[in-house]
């Protein structure tokens, strides 16, 4: 399962590459992986940003006459990936699944400031698409970024059965559409960043609270450490032993209490969502330690309730800093990816593998926790000299996640 093949990855100062992706074998719910591996490649991930894409893509349609349309998105590693379509044939979606920036244009820079309108045969990266050959012509206009003009958001692209050219009415009205759809997108990521802001605000508030009582516990322990030292003084054995306990109890309420504050409110979950705070995570890495980490961003639209972000985020900060601390190794990678219905992050290295996985191990213990929080899993694997790798993985929540939220 999941044998997808990467190029090899190679640096400057030595030449180990990872010969292909981990592992992953999700719990079967109900089918066998055959059909799980069909319903990854046929079924689009709906999100509320895929629902309104689609209602667009509908519209947009009709009024171009295209006989069918697209919206890709733009991953960092600058390929396209689906975030929605109309009209496309589903036994053909792995040809649409993953393409670079590139091939949308021969002139890259020419096609983000403008658009293409093309017949199909007389294009050399399209002539050679199987996916295409059902359509004579295609219009594509970049999705333009507003708060970054080096790359799009994505592309538009919509497909006819007649041709096309630059200056035509469809031309036009596409360009107009793919200015309401830019904005659309960036409207929706904008409003989920205020609101994981006012959630954030939200529990920093409920943290304040949380400091404030232990307080009180703290004052006690303090009380009882001087009855403690008093009682010492005048050797009463069985008061000392009582003032003792007492002590130990209020450390260990105030262990809790504190352990709860640092892990679950006082969060360093970036507003932007979880997959910029991956990447910002990702750069502190590579600056701080002399191991080459590998980023490997594939899916195109991360929309999770806050509580998933802020586990998430803590397990493959807690993964990396375990590859820090004890691997030895001198490449590492973080692969966040959607697959079978189940996002995966998984964190791996190359050092001596000797990772604890023993349940009472604290690292694993607490990283096993989090995930159950999520209704996800931990899956740790690490063999002598092959080094460690680190899989959570969780089912997608439910459709209506956000409303249930709010």
């Amino acid at each position: 399962m999941n044998k997808k093949i990467e190029p090899a990855h190679k640096t400057e100062n030595d030449a180990f590459f990872w010969m292909r992706d981990p592992d992953f074998v999700p719990p079967l719910r109900g089918c066998d992986l055959d059909a799980c591996a069909k319903k990854e490649i046929s079924d689009l991930r709906i999100t509320d940003l895929c629902m309104l894409l689609n209602t667009f893509l509908e519209a947009a349609t009709g009024l171009t006459k295209a006989k069918a349309a697209i919206v890709r998105t733009l991953l960092p590693d600058e390929t396209l990936q689906v975030i929605s379509s109309i009209g496309l044939s589903k036994k053909k979606p792995e040809a649409i699944h993953r393409m670079k920036l590139a091939c949308e244009n021969c002139d890259k820079d020419a096609f983000q400031n403008g658009m293409c309108a093309t017949d199909i045969k007389f294009c050399e990266v399209r002539a050679n698409d199987h996916l295409h050959h059902e359509f004579l012509s295609v219009i594509s206009i970049p999705l333009k970024n507003h708060h970054s003009s080096e790359s799009p958001l994505g592309i538009f692209t919509l497909f006819f059965d007649t041709p096309q050219t630059s200056s035509g009415k469809a031309t036009n009205m596409a360009a107009t559409l793919a200015t309401l759809m830019g904005s659309l997108i960036e409207h929706i990521l904008s409003s989920r960043e205020v609101k994981r802001a006012e959630l954030l605000m939200e529990r920093q508030s409920i943290a304040n609270e949380i400091h404030d009582s232990l307080a009180q516990t703290l004052n006690y322990a303090r009380m009882n450490t001087t009855l403690l030292g008093d009682a010492v003084r005048h050797n009463n054995e069985v008061m000392a032993t009582k003032y003792l306990c007492n002590i130990e109890e209020s450390l260990e309420i105030s262990q809790k209490a504190v352990r709860s504050l640092i892990t679950d409110f006082r969060s360093e979950m970036d507003p932007a969502g979880l997959l910029h705070a991956l990447q910002t995570l990702t750069e502190k890495f590579r600056q701080q330690y002399d191991i080459t980490l590998d980023c490997s961003i594939r899916v195109a639209d991360l929309d999770l309730p806050l509580e998933y972000e802020i586990q998430t985020y803590h397990i493959v900060h807690e993964a990396l800093s375990n590859i820090a601390k004890h691997s030895n190794s001198s490449h590492a990678r973080l692969i966040v990816d959607h697959l079978c219905g189940y996002y995966v992050f998984t964190v791996e290295d190359n050092g001596i593998g000797t990772f604890s996985q023993v349940e009472g191990h604290y690292g694993i213990a607490i990283m096993r926790e989090r995930a159950h929080r999520i209704g996800g899993e931990i899956k740790a694997t690490s063999a002598k000299g092959l080094g460690t790798c680190i899989q959570l993985f969780f089912p997608e929540p439910e459709v209506n996640w956000r409303r249930l939220d709010d």
